[in-house]
């Protein structure tokens, strides 16, 4: 129980961590982006970059939350829709700054996102003992 709420927690820090990156990314290297989130005027290169952020953060913060709860099937379902239930009121008081299909794109994304993020395998670190085993060298 433990393990899954810690779990639930780093995969929220995760996501805010990995899309504040992100986005940083986004401003240096799109012209314009940064004056474009001042008013909501993005162009359609810049709409597809923020979706594909969203869903590679969520993708991230699912392979953290399963890596760290590997037994329990919530924990994902749950990031997702914590992440979910923030972002809804966002895009309904935004809902006519964008076109339908980019609301639904972000929103519909982002549980099925975290869920395979969560399905990745983990990355194992070779044991130790066997990389550098005296037998190996001699």
């Amino acid at each position: 129980m433990k393990r899954s709420i810690l779990a639930c927690l780093a995969g929220l820090l995760t996501w805010i961590v990995v899309v504040t990156v992100i986005n940083g990314g986004l401003r240096l290297s799109l012209p314009n982006y940064t004056a474009a989130e001042q008013t909501l005027q993005f162009t359609l290169g810049m709409k597809w970059a923020r979706l594909l952020m969203a869903i590679v953060t969520s993708v991230v913060a699912g392979a953290v939350t399963g890596g760290i709860s590997r037994s329990s099937r919530w924990a994902p379902l749950i990031v997702g829709s914590v992440v979910l239930a923030m972002f809804v009121p966002v895009h309904i008081a935004i809902w006519s700054k964008f076109p339908a299909w980019y609301h639904l794109t972000f929103l519909l994304t982002i549980i099925p996102a975290v869920l395979v993020g969560a399905l990745l395998p983990p990355r194992r670190n070779k044991d130790l003992n066997q990389v550098y085993s005296p037998t190996r060298y001699a």
